[in-house]
Parts: C-alpha cells; sequence; structure tokens
C-alpha cells in the first residue's frame, strides 16, 4: 500500500525535492552576496565565484532549466568547497564542518541522474 502510493507520488516528491535544494542552494549563495544576509563576501576572487554559482544554480535548479548541466557545475563547485575548505581540518566532515557542503554533492547527485522532470522549463522546452 505504502509502496503502491510512493510510486504514484514519485513525481510530486522529486520536485519539492529539487526545489528544496535549489531554494535552499540559492540561499546559500545569497548570503556570500554584500549586504545581504549577513553577507561580506568580495564579489572577486573564488567566494565571488562561489556566489554567482550557488545564486544562479539554485535558481536555475528551481526553475527546472539546464538542470542537470548545472547540477553538474554545483557537485563539482561542492567537491572544490569540500576539499578546499573543509578536508584540510580533517577527514571527518561532523569535524571539519563539511557536512553541507557533502549533502548538496550528494543531493545534486541525484538531480544529474534524475533530471528536471515534470514541472519545469526543460520539460516545456522538450515538447
Amino acid at each position: 500500500m505504502i509502496k503502491k502510493f510512493l510510486e504514484n507520488n514519485s513525481d510530486y516528491f522529486y520536485f519539492v525535492f529539487r526545489v528544496m535544494v535549489g531554494l535552499l542552494f540559492l540561499l546559500h549563495g545569497l548570503q556570500k552576496m554584500p549586504g545581504i544576509i549577513n553577507g561580506t563576501t568580495p564579489l572577486i576572487g573564488l567566494m565571488g565565484l562561489a556566489f554567482i554559482i550557488e545564486t544562479f544554480g539554485g535558481a536555475l535548479i528551481i526553475l527546472g532549466l539546464f538542470t542537470r548541466y548545472v547540477s553538474i557545475i554545483t557537485a563539482i563547485e561542492m567537491l572544490v568547497a569540500y576539499f578546499m575548505m573543509h578536508a584540510k581540518n580533517g577527514i571527518n566532515p561532523l569535524v571539519n564542518k563539511g557536512e553541507l557542503a557533502l549533502l548538496y554533492f550528494a543531493a545534486f547527485l541525484v538531480i544529474i541522474a534524475y533530471g528536471s522532470k515534470k514541472w519545469s522549463i526543460d520539460n516545456l522546452i522538450k515538447k
């Protein structure tokens, strides 16, 4: 019974997953912008690039536009962030505070695998 319910509604669950990941990633990027949500990051350098990737990447994932391509870029960014900023403080993500980067990386792998599915601009373009 539960299996049938989940199978029948999997598109709804995936839509919520994709939008939530995109929204949280967008907010993660906005916090880096000077003057927004405590941001103090200069727009030049790696943190400025992270701001651009996270803000625009999150928005595109929410909309479901170029979803797989954007997710590849964001997944790579999260790996780079983990190894440049967190792994130098130890291998354990709970100790080096890199669990969020790895969790985003895993979420983007799921989005790469499934694409945008229903309720997306990608889907409208295909039609």
